[in-house]
């Protein structure tokens, strides 16, 4: 769950504003919070709340709607955020509830109403409106397999009003999500810094014997002492785990002369940020892990100066399959004859090299985009080239979150250790043996 932290209610403003500009005249959108999802017995799952209800008003509790009709006739009624009525039972289980000053202050939307008002205000709205804008996960990726509380409300929306005209609202949502406003920069920059810093105190903590688990929980202690959370499922991945690439069990011990994947990062204040570094569990690089990983850094510098307006996600990954083949050859995993591919076949490259090199981020870890889509001044991003060598039992990954500007990429990382020499020496004073088995002990 997302540890509430101060955000400016005008960022929520500015972002209410800028969709009012793609709507037409007499338009209505609505947007419902995800549902808490079940458990086993009568458990619940941590709640996450949806993103684009997130975006608009910065409330972070269940059961929550926000309405935008910018022509109502009511002034009253052309932002509404309704919330759960708080009850003495809601507050003897789960603690106290938003009040209606919290969340106006919260989200500067001065209509608070509860969640029971909803029908009678819904049903005035619906015949002044002409257009519905609606919810719903556009994800080019997701394969959504439970039905939402957006789905549902388009249900019944559908069959209590068929004449109306329906819009979706995805696509407004993914042109706006895509660039980040400056105050959503800030957060994601506090996110990344908070990210580095744990990074450095953990580090030291690998040597032989250590448990991946181990490893994950220094970085769960570093990030929530800032109030912020993993941003994702962590990867810490040792061995030839380093070629899983969404592995998550972080459960097996890290053993001598071994790599150690560390694709781990905070989330602040709902937003993202995105890391990967590959060390050695012993300290020191062996020579041929050293050889494969500054051929990782050698792709990832000339990749920075290729995140630039106008590109697509795919031209970016053209290049960078390019840039490692050539390398994959030095390395002797390529024929110095391989030829390029076609469009009817795929580059041996990949292989080695199976992913893409780069994607949105934001709200989301693979933040919303429509495929296709050309990167803008605005975007944040990562940068983050690979070579998995599973005959050889490793693989190395270097990854960056980067903000991409009318001039070129912008490393919001560049001050997190990347190079070997920096990272062999972060990681040096482990080998004194004075040091505590805890190196977060302290605040």
């Amino acid at each position: 769950m997302i540890k509430p932290v101060p955000i400016p209610a005008e960022l929520f403003q500015q972002n209410r504003e800028r969709l009012r500009q793609l709507l037409p005249p007499r338009s209505l959108a609505v947007l419902n919070a995800n549902d808490v999802m079940p458990g086993n017995a009568d458990a619940t799952l941590g709640f996450v709340q949806n993103a684009d209800l997130f975006y608009l008003s910065g409330i972070l509790q269940e059961e929550t709607i926000l309405v935008l009709a910018p022509d109502a006739s009511n002034p009253r009624h052309r932002e509404i955020l309704f919330l759960r009525r708080p009850d003495d039972h809601t507050r003897i289980w789960e603690g106290e509830k938003l009040s209606r000053e919290e969340a106006r202050r919260i989200s500067g939307i001065q209509e608070v109403r509860w969640l029971d008002e909803f029908p009678v205000v819904f049903r005035q709205l619906m015949c002044e409106m002409e257009f519905v804008y609606l919810n719903s996960n556009e994800h080019y990726r997701a394969m959504p397999q439970v039905e939402t509380r957006d789905e549902r409300f388009i249900r019944q929306c559908q069959r209590q009003y068929p004449l109306h005209q329906y819009r979706r609202l995805a696509p407004l949502m993914h042109r706006l999500r895509t660039v980040k406003s400056p105050l959503e920069v800030d957060l994601i920059r506090r996110a990344c810094r908070i990210t580095g810093e744990a990074f450095r105190q953990v580090l030291p903590c690998v040597r032989p014997g250590v448990n991946e688990a181990e490893v994950e929980a220094e970085f769960a202690c570093a990030f929530l002492r800032q109030r912020a959370t993993f941003a994702y499922p962590p990867i810490i991945a040792s061995g030839p785990n380093n070629c899983v690439l969404h592995y998550t069990r972080n459960d097996r011990e890290c053993r001598a002369g071994e790599l150690l994947l560390l694709d781990v990062a905070a989330n602040y204040g709902g937003y993202n940020s995105d890391l990967t570094r590959t060390v050695p569990v012993s300290g020191p690089f062996t020579r041929r892990q050293r050889e494969v990983y500054e051929a990782v850094l050698r792709v990832f510098r000339q990749m920075l100066p290729r995140m630039v307006p106008g590109k697509t996600l795919d031209q970016l990954r053209e290049e960078a399959e390019q840039l490692i083949a050539e390398e994959c050859k030095k390395l002797g995993l390529l024929g110095r004859s391989t030829r390029r591919r076609t469009d009817s076949d795929e580059s041996p490259v990949r292989a080695f090299f199976m992913h893409g090199v780069a994607h949105p981020i934001g709200l989301d870890v693979h933040d919303v985009l429509q495929p296709g889509q050309k990167i803008a001044a605005g975007w944040v991003m990562t940068c983050e080239p690979a070579i998995y060598i599973r005959g050889e039992g490793f693989g190395i990954r270097l990854e960056n979150t980067v903000l991409i500007t009318e001039h070129g990429a912008e490393d919001l990382m560049e001050d997190i250790p990347i190079e070997p020499e920096a990272i062999e020496a972060l990681m040096r004073p482990r080998q004194s043996g004075k040091r505590s088995r805890r190196v977060l002990s302290t605040g």
